[in-house]
Formats: structure tokens, sequence, C-alpha cells
């Protein structure tokens, strides 16, 4: 039997002080020793190539993103009396890399980045200094991660990973993390299927998916499933799966799209398209007529994602600042 003391020990907090200095010391040093910090802070932080990344990680700088070019096609066809920046006008859904200019609501800067990351990151760790249990370090880990995919600045798609493997320890505590789990990994997942873009392999990662997703909630639902307990968890539940259903209307979308531009004699290679730093792709509220609107698959996939995963974070958030602080009984001691 180990015991635990929740008082702050000098000692340990230096050991673990210097564990970390270690590993930055392993890592950064040789990069020091070659002159290639420069570099590697231009990689670590690529302030210069825009706030989304050519394809939008599904987070809130894509549902953002996505407004301002609703906001904008509105002012467009009502001809509104609210001011248009030019330079937004194409910058922000043709897939470029580069700076994203918005048309109508104010840019975003990499220091608002910073500063709402560290907001958010700052109150999940201040609730895990108050309560330290495993279960609220595993969360606040998960969260962190979340913070950084939700709010950084040119974000990978690829990302969503550091949030859906500490997440998927989660998933077996109780209905509310279990259904975060879903929400998130199912969401986060489709938004990977864009990488493996080619006709031939739509059906192999959908059923692939499917069958995951099929046995992981069987298996967990029945471990963990929980009668909603008042009309506003029945609501709560019903609006959460109708958007779970959705993406089987999605799915059908983005095969289908071809064939309903086919007016297009390039569509097919335009549908495609993955924007990069050699490739770009046309606007995606573009006219149709002239089959212009490739990156309309990529859009509605990024932005009907990150739906899922915001709420998937407000979800996980909630749970969290709301654990009760009980740390004492369980730490006392450890069999």
């Amino acid at each position: 039997m180990l015991k635990y003391s929740d008082e702050f020990q000098i000692k340990n907090f230096l050991s673990l002080a210097n564990a970390v200095i270690g590993v930055f010391i392993a890592s950064l040093g040789p990069f020091l020793l070659m002159g290639q910090i420069p570099q590697l802070l231009s990689r670590l932080f690529p302030f210069t190539r825009g706030l989304n990344h050519a394809y939008w990680a599904p987070n809130v700088w894509a549902l953002v993103t996505a407004f301002d070019r609703v906001l904008l096609k509105y002012i467009q066809k009502t001809g509104a009396n609210i001011p248009i920046n030019p330079s937004g006008v194409q910058s922000t859904s043709r897939g470029l890399v580069g700076d994203t200019i918005f048309a109508v609501i104010p840019n975003v800067k990499p220091i608002h980045t910073f500063t709402i990351t560290i907001a958010f990151q700052s109150v999940i760790l201040f609730k895990l200094w108050r309560n330290p249990t495993y279960k609220s370090f595993l969360t606040a880990l998960t969260l962190c991660g979340y913070v950084s995919y939700l709010f950084g600045w040119h974000v990978h798609e690829k990302a969503v990973l550091l949030v859906l493997v500490p997440l998927s320890l989660l998933a077996a505590e109780r209905q509310a993390y279990f259904r975060t789990f879903v929400l998130a990994s199912v969401a986060g997942i489709f938004s990977l299927f864009p990488l493996i873009f080619t006709p031939t392999e739509s059906i192999i990662k959908v059923l692939y998916s499917f069958l995951w997703l099929t046995f992981v909630y069987t298996a967990l639902s029945k471990r963990v499933y929980e009668f909603p307990k008042s009309l506003s968890y029945v609501i709560l539940d019903t609006v959460e799966k109708a958007y779970l259903g959705g993406f089987v209307f999605l799915q059908a979308f983005i095969m289908l799209f071809p064939a309903l531009s086919a007016r297009s004699k390039h569509v097919v290679e335009a549908f495609t398209c993955i924007p990069s730093d050699e490739v770009i792709c046309p606007d995606a509220l573009d006219s149709p007529a002239n089959g212009d609107m490739a990156f309309l698959p990529l859009m509605a996939t990024s932005v009907y994602c990150a739906v899922g995963l915001v709420w998937g974070f407000i979800r996980l958030m909630f749970v969290y600042l709301n654990e009760e602080t009980t740390y004492q009984g369980q730490l006392s001691t450890i069999q």
C-alpha cells in the first residue's frame, strides 16, 4: 500500500523539473549545435502560413471563416451597406496556403490565438492544481490538446489525434465521457477522410470506420449507458444522434458531387483537388456553371466536423469543471 500526500514537496517538484529540462535538452540540443533553431521555430510556429491550413482543420477558425464567407455572399446579394475588404474576397475559400484575410469580419492575428489558448488552458490547469487525481489529469491533458487544436494558429487536420488518443482512455468512465468520445471521434476521423481522396478508397475508409465505430460503440455503450434523466437531456440526446446521422448524408453528397457538377468537363479532376503549396483550388462558393466549386466538399466536411468537435469540447469542459473535488479520499491509498 502506497500513501500519497497532497502537500507541495520541493524535492519531487525538482525531480519532475529536471526530467522535463532533460527532455528539452535532448530534443533541442542537436538543432542548437547545428544552428537550426530559427528553422525549427519557423516550423513549430508557422505564423507566415496563415490562420487556416489549405484544407481547413475542423476547428473554431473553420467556423469563423465559413461565417465570413456567408456574410460576404449575403452582402453581395442584398447590397447591404457593410464594408468589405477586397483582399479577403478571394482569400479564404480557395484552398490557398498563406495569409487568411477575412472579407467582412476583423482578421485574426497570432496574438489572438495565443491569448485565447493560454486563457483556456490556464482555467483547465488551475482546476487540475486543485483536484490532482488521475482522471482529472487525463481530462486536463485531453482538454489542453483540445484547446490547442480548436484555437491554434495554422492547425493541421491530423492534429486531432492529439485529442482523440487521450480521450479514448476516458471513454469507459461514464456516459458523459463516452458520448463526448463518440462525437469527437466520428467528427475527427471523418475530417481525415479527404486525405485519402481517390474514389477506389472511399468504400474502404467508410467501411473500416463503420466497423470500428460499431465494435467500440456496442461494447462501451453497454458498460456506461445512462437513460436521460430529464426532458432537456432527451432533446440533447436526440440532437446529438441526429448530428451523427448527418454524416451519412455528408458522405453521400461528397461521393455524388462530381455527378451533381457534371456541367464541367474538369470537375472530376477538380473534385480530387487537395490544396497544397503547389496546388491552388478554385473558390468553393463561385458559380458551379464553370466547375469552380472544387473546394466545396472539403469546405462542407471541415465545417460539419467542426460543429461536432467544438460541441465535444464544450461537453468535456462542462464535465471537467463540474466534477466533484473528492481527490482526498481517492488519493489516500492506492492498492
